[in-house]
């Protein structure tokens, strides 16, 4: 599958994301290309990483509070429009209609083409928000954002339901898309350094990311790249 034809088709797209940084570990270069031809890019920032550290003296609301920060830092690098924080607790995400309608109303907000989230059908999925965020968000997509009867309260609200055309999984175990990300790999490293709770200096991150992204880009006519699942879903 060509990644122009993508880019000429859609032009809202929406990254809905357990934590802080995954959406620039797993798709930075991705939004990069996306932002810079024009395309509008929102996440959906389902926690804020508020347990997302080895330090036991850092108060949960301190890490979450810093965390927002370095996403919001990280996106305006990229040229992200809109950043949504959830503000779902850390490490207990579980893909529940509450869950589904925090996404579902964001989906009718933005009215997003493209989701893109965690591949949760992908083996060994360790971590369980990955996989709660990225089954949530497949559930919102269809039907349920789709359908006037889910979450009716939505329409006093003025959110009409929205037929989302496609999800992408990142990290999926058989992708069908690859994105040559070889001209927007400085802004990928740029993005993920403004997260140095997580990453410190970014030295070892920046080689670590780089092999990953050469890997994935192995048999392509480029360096780098990242990779996607795509699934059709307005029917």
């Amino acid at each position: 599958m060509t990644e122009q034809t993508k880019w000429d088709e859609w032009d809202t797209y929406m990254w809905v994301i357990a934590h802080p940084d995954d959406a620039e570990f797993s798709s930075a270069g991705t939004i990069a290309r996306l932002a810079k031809d024009g395309k509008r890019i929102v996440i959906v920032q389902v926690t804020s990483g508020d347990k997302g550290t080895p330090d036991h003296t850092i108060p949960s609301t301190a890490l979450a509070s810093g965390r927002e920060v370095e996403e919001k830092d990280a996106a305006d690098v990229l040229g992200v429009d809109t950043v949504v924080y959830l503000r779902c607790t850390d490490g207990e995400l579980v893909p529940d209609l509450s869950l589904r309608e925090k996404i579902v109303r964001q989906i009718r907000t933005f009215k997003p083409d493209v989701i893109v989230t965690h591949d949760p059908f992908r083996p060994y999925a360790l971590h369980p928000d990955h996989r709660a965020c990225g089954f949530a968000a497949l559930d919102a997509v269809y039907p349920t954002a789709r359908d006037p009867h889910y979450f009716p309260e939505h329409l006093q609200d003025g959110l009409e339901p929205h037929k989302t055309a496609e999800i992408w999984f990142f990290n999926a175990e058989q992708p069908d898309l690859i994105v040559d990300i070889t001209g927007t790999f400085d802004a990928k490293i740029a993005s993920l350094k403004k997260h140095a709770s997580q990453v410190g200096d970014g030295i070892e991150m920046e080689k670590r990311v780089r092999e990953r992204n050469a890997e994935i880009a192995e048999g392509q006519p480029f360096e780098l790249a990242e990779a996607y699942k795509t699934v059709q879903m307005r029917r």
